[in-house]
């Protein structure tokens, strides 16, 4: 099957920006064959730089049905409806995160795409993230032992004022920026099991009423505590990952990580010594010992700098052969409704008035 033809509802930062630049460069799989935009000025601009047609109502999309595809970068709070219409229209759909407010919500949208026997999938992108996959792959090397915390912050100091700041356009930084970390820590968790939430929210520097404060802690018996961070208020921000674990951990960035471990057969022996320890001329003395710390890095390689274009090229590379090839989804609506499952207790935890 040749290149697959693409809708794309939105002309904004995210429907251009992202979408149909990476499709753009994805010749081979996809074609922009149409957009739509309220805006004359993004549709001019979406018909010289695409060569693509140009509506300024996205039901106008419904009427082509040589399309194959339909990507919503509409704004946060119309991602459910216009998702919706585009599924019970006969369209596969790759919504833009956040999908939804509620899990009801993802439900409803699961049982729509059901009905229609189309694809139904989200750009949770970050999932392919260099960093993230090294991480994943010594995590279940199984060399690090049982995972005890695993910490992700998507941190930094800014201030902000536009749409995304409200409240009533699903915006915050939880819902902003949150599903990306989230997405990560389930997966680090396990995406079969809701975990129980913890979340402290706040507005510090935002023009707007949604938060722009996330502390998420994320815990069950039998599976690591998630530590999650996402706020505009850190002007120091450090590591943006760090897993303590039971023989080791790992400590980075999403372009450099470093790694160390010990192998509990090569280790000194030790048994529980129920007195105070001492030396061998009878002072007191504190447990030490010197551990066969075996130690990894990771840097992200030159073919991975542009890391935006490389995560959106590999996911767009992996809904091509889901719809084409019917291979299995890798970010699923199952996924995400776990991951807005939490979100939507982290808001009922934390109710702020709205202007």
């Amino acid at each position: 099957m040749g290149a697959l033809k693409v809708g794309i509802i939105g002309q904004g930062r995210s429907g251009h920006d992202i979408h149909a630049k990476t499709l753009k460069g994805l010749p081979e799989l996809f074609q922009i064959a149409a957009v739509s935009d309220h805006e004359e000025s993004y549709r001019k601009r979406a018909e010289e730089e695409f060569g693509c047609d140009a509506y300024p109502d996205y039901k106008q999309l419904f009427e082509r049905k040589d399309l194959d595809l339909i990507v919503n970068a509409s704004p946060s709070h119309l991602h459910v409806p216009l998702t919706l219409e585009c599924l019970e229209n006969g369209f596969h759909v790759l919504c833009e995160k956040p999908l939804a407010r509620t899990a009801e919500e993802v439900d409803t949208l699961i049982a729509a795409s059901a009905k229609a026997g189309k694809l139904l999938t989200i750009f949770q992108q970050s999932r392919y993230s260099p960093a993230f996959q090294q991480i994943m792959d010594v995590v279940r090397s199984g060399v690090l032992g049982r995972i005890v915390q695993a910490s992700i912050s998507f941190n930094g100091f800014a201030r902000r004022w536009d749409w995304q700041t409200l409240q009533a356009n699903n915006g915050g930084n939880l819902l902003n920026t949150g599903p990306h970390p989230v997405d990560q820590a389930l997966q680090l968790f396990g995406t079969e099991t809701m975990p129980d939430v913890t979340c402290f929210m706040d507005r510090v520097n935002t023009f707007g009423d949604a938060e722009d404060y996330v502390k998420l802690i994320m815990h069950k018996k039998d599976h690591p505590l998630l530590d999650v961070e996402i706020t505009s208020c850190d002007a120091y921000p450090t590591a943006t990952y760090r897993i303590q674990a039971q023989y080791g951990g790992i400590s980075g960035s999403g372009t450099k990580l470093n790694w160390k471990y010990f192998n509990p057969e090569q280790a000194p022996e030790q048994k529980l010594v129920r007195t105070p320890l001492k030396n061998p001329d009878g002072s007191p003395a504190y447990g030490s010992e010197t551990l066969p710390w075996v130690e990894g890095a990771w840097e992200l390689p030159e073919s991975q700098k542009d890391m935006l274009s490389y995560v959106c090229r590999t996911f767009y590379g992996k809904l091509y052969a889901a719809i084409v090839n019917g291979e299995p989804l890798d970010v699923t609506p199952q996924h995400v409704k776990q991951q807005i499952a939490v979100i939507e207790e982290c808001h009922r935890q934390n109710p702020l008035s709205r202007l």
